[in-house]
């Protein structure tokens, strides 16, 4: 494992100070970011419901259906790769899954498989041409969500006469995936769970080192007798799963499929995961630190409309914290590596 890897893993001697061990969390700066935005939207949306169930839920709701995508975006990213599909990817699941259902009667206990099952065909598609041409995953992947998106607008059109379906079919699948309680819906529980065994397989198995070192100095690891291109594919096949699985969300929340769903998250998904303290070089961050950065993206999204201001000042705000935050994040890990 490279020094890289085993500092933004590792854990260090106990014997450091507080600070010492702190400094050395990707998550700090995203920790304290979270602490003063969620404290000025408090006090700037103070009496516009900002504060209460409802708009708790709200924002949570949000960060919880950017989590899903942008966690195994993260490990991804952690290994020194890149995906630019996911958007297409989530359109197209939730096409499939609508004109299956609507159309061909498919049952959505069988359709909503389907999907995650192309959406791990992709991944792989993705992870197999990265490795095996040596091409960037950024071209890689690019090209395939242009070819997503394309097939997915032809084909939805030319069955359907339109790329937007309508989809009604009861089931307990829809249940599983798109139910709430007291405005709770339980994607916040389906990306605790992702959260919680990303965390598992990042800090309790063996899987963990190897995607820190195959991001931090692949040379190295795979010297090391760590599997760099079954590391690279395998993150690929989950990133391209856990796409499709928000689009089959995404379908059952909004009774219908369209194929420029999930564009946003293309870029959201990786944004915040910087935020979170991953760096695009690879190598380093924690599934901490991306549940953070994506609550700071939905308490600003969520927190500017609160606010009655122009909703075109998210961009705006985003724009200047993902400055910030890479700056902070970078100073942090050059403290972190210094000590």
């Amino acid at each position: 494992m490279t020094a890289t890897a085993s500092r933004a893993i590792g854990p260090s001697a106990n014997s450091r100070p507080l600070w010492g061990r702190l400094v050395r969390r990707p998550e700090l700066a995203a920790a304290i970011v979270f602490i003063i935005v969620y404290s000025f939207f408090t006090i700037i949306a103070k009496g516009q419901n900002f504060m209460t169930l409802q708009g708790t839920a709200a924002w949570l709701a949000s960060a919880a259906e950017l989590s899903v995508v942008a966690i195994p975006v993260a490990l991804l990213l952690i290994a020194g790769e890149f995906d630019l599909s996911i958007g297409s990817m989530i359109g197209s699941s939730s096409i499939i899954i609508a004109i299956s259902s609507s159309t061909f009667g498919v049952p959505l206990w069988l359709s909503v498989p389907m999907a995650l099952t192309c959406g791990g065909l992709v991944g792989a598609f993705n992870g197999y041409a990265v490795v095996r041409t040596g091409l960037p995953s950024f071209i890689v992947t690019l090209a395939t969500s242009f070819i997503l998106l394309g097939g997915t607008l032809g084909i939805s059109t030319a069955i359907m006469g339109t790329s937007t379906v309508s989809m009604t079919q009861e089931s307990w699948v829809r249940t599983a995936l798109a139910s709430d309680w007291n405005n709770f819906p339980v994607v916040i529980l389906w990306a605790f769970a992702i959260a919680l065994v990303a965390w598992w397989v990042l800090a309790r198995t063996k899987y963990g080192p190897w995607i820190y070192a195959t991001g931090g100095n692949r040379e190295v690891a795979r010297a090391a007798g760590v599997s760099v291109n079954g590391v690279k594919i395998a993150l690929f096949i989950a990133v391209g799963v856990f796409a499709a699985f928000i689009g089959a969300i995404q379908t059952m929340e909004f009774n219908g499929g369209n194929a420029a769903n999930g564009q946003g998250y293309t870029f959201q998904a990786p944004i915040v995961a910087v935020i979170g303290g991953v760096l695009l070089s690879g190598g380093y961050g924690t599934v901490l630190g991306v549940v953070i950065g994506t609550a700071i993206y939905a308490i600003i999204s969520l927190g500017v409309f609160y606010t009655g201001w122009n909703t075109d000042y998210i961009q705006l705000f985003l724009g200047v914290l993902l400055l910030i935050a890479v700056a902070a994040n970078s100073a942090l890990r050059r403290i972190a590596l210094s000590r």
